[in-house]
C-alpha cells in the first residue's frame, strides 16, 4: 500500500453524541512533491501556541541579524536539507499576521500550506466541554493536519532552533523510506544531549529517552523542573538523550492518532486543561508495536525562547552562527 493510498480513517462511537463537524478547510489542496523518483518529505510546523510563560506571538519575534525569526531558521534548514513543502498548523485568529510575515517570504523557496487547530476540531461525535479555552495539545495539532499530508513528514515546533544537522538527518531518513507502507511503521526522532537544551533562566521540562543499544527508542519519560544546577550533581549527567519534539513520521501516524485522540476524549475530555501530547501518543504506538522509532543523535545545539530572559542568548547564538559562516546574514 502506497502512502497516497492510506485506508479511510475510521470513526468511533463515543458516549456523547453530537452532529459531525466539518473538518477545518485547507488553504490549498494537499500536494505531494517528487524529486526525481523519490517522494520529497514535508515539514509540519506546530505554530498554534502563544507561549504561556513568554507572552506574545513568539513565533514571529525577530531574533536574527536581519530580523529573522527562529522559525525562519527552521524553514531555511529544512529547504536546504531537501524538504519541498511546509505545512503550518496555526489558529485562525492570527492567520493574517502569519501569512503576511511568513508565507510571503518563503514562497520562492518552498511550497507553503496551512491547516487550523481549533478547540472544536474533534473526531465526529465529540464536542469541547463548556469553559475550554485552549486547544488539545501537540498530538491534536498533528491530527489536525491529517488531510493535508500523504507523504513522509517531519514535525517540529515553531518556537525552537533545531539546527541544520537535525533537518539533514530527518531528510535522509524520510527520503530513504520505501514507497510501500510498513508494519510496524518506521518513525524517527532527533535526540539531543540534555545539557544542550537547558535554560539559564529557570527550570524546564524534558522528555528523557530510553534508547536501546541499536538506537531504537523504547520510551520517553517526562521529567519536570530540570535546571543547570542539577547537572553533574546527582543522577543527571547532562549526556542523557532528550526529545525536543523533532520527529519523522509516515502517514501511518494519523489512524493511530485518530484512535488515541478519541480514547483520550472519552477519559479526559471533560478536563478544562487536559492535553493530548504527541510524545505520549508515540510511546503508546511503541508499546503496542505499531511503530518503531529510530533515534537520530545530534551534537548540535537546541535553543528556544522558553522565557523572555532567554531572548538575548538566542540573539547572540544566532549572531555567532552567522559570523562563523554557517548561515547568511539574510535568510530570505
Amino acid at each position: 500500500m502506497a502512502w497516497g493510498d492510506m485506508p479511510p480513517r475510521y470513526g468511533r462511537t463515543p458516549p456523547r453524541q453530537a452532529p459531525a463537524r466539518p473538518r477545518p478547510a485547507l488553504h490549498s489542496a494537499p500536494r505531494v512533491v517528487f524529486v526525481g523518483h523519490l517522494m520529497a518529505p514535508t515539514l509540519l510546523v506546530l505554530a498554534a501556541g502563544m507561549g504561556s510563560r513568554y507572552g506574545g506571538l513568539k513565533q514571529l519575534d525577530p531574533v536574527g541579524p536581519s530580523g529573522e525569526t527562529i522559525l525562519d531558521y527552521a524553514v531555511y534548514d529544512a529547504a536546504q536539507a531537501g524538504f519541498r513543502r511546509v505545512v503550518f498548523v496555526i489558529r485562525r485568529d492570527f492567520e493574517q499576521a502569519f501569512r503576511e510575515q511568513v508565507a510571503a517570504k518563503y514562497a520562492e523557496r518552498i511550497a507553503v500550506d496551512f491547516v487550523f487547530q481549533a478547540i472544536d476540531a474533534l473526531p465526529a461525535g465529540f464536542t469541547p466541554p463548556t469553559g475550554r479555552e485552549k486547544p488539545w495539545g501537540t498530538g491534536h495539532a498533528v491530527w489536525c493536519a491529517r488531510d493535508a499530508i500523504r507523504e513522509p513528514f517531519a514535525v517540529v515546533g515553531a518556537d525552537d532552533f533545531f539546527g541544520r544537522d537535525a533537518f539533514q538527518q530527518l531528510a535522509r531518513f524520510l527520503s530513504a523510506l520505501p514507497a510501500a507502507a510498513q508494519k510496524p511503521a518506521p518513525f524517527s526522532m532527533v535526540g539531543y544531549r540534555l545539557d544542550r537544551t537547558l535554560s539559564e533562566h529557570g527550570s524546564v521540562s524534558r522528555g528523557l529517552c530510553d534508547v536501546a543499544p541499536d538506537g531504537q527508542l523504547r520510551g520517553i519519560v517526562e521529567r519536570t523542573a530540570i535546571d543547570t544546577a542539577q547537572i553533574g550533581r546527582g543522577e543527571l549527567t547532562g549526556a542523557e538523550t532528550v526529545s525536543m519534539n523533532c520527529f519523522g513520521f509516515t502517514p501511518a501516524l494519523f489512524p493511530a492518532l485518530d484512535e488515541q485522540l478519541a480514547d483520550f476524549l472519552r477519559t479526559r475530555g471533560n478536563e478544562p486543561k487536559s492535553e493530548f501530547y504527541l510524545p505520549a501518543a508515540v510511546s503508546t504506538m511503541i508499546a503496542r508495536r505499531e511503530a518503531t522509532v529510530q533515534v537520530l543523535p545530534t551534537t548540535g545545539d537546541w535553543f528556544g525562547v522558553t522565557n523572555r530572559d532567554d531572548r538575548p542568548r538566542v540573539v547572540a547564538s544566532l549572531a555567532a552562527l552567522v559570523h562563523r559562516g554557517e548561515y547568511p546574514a539574510r535568510l530570505f
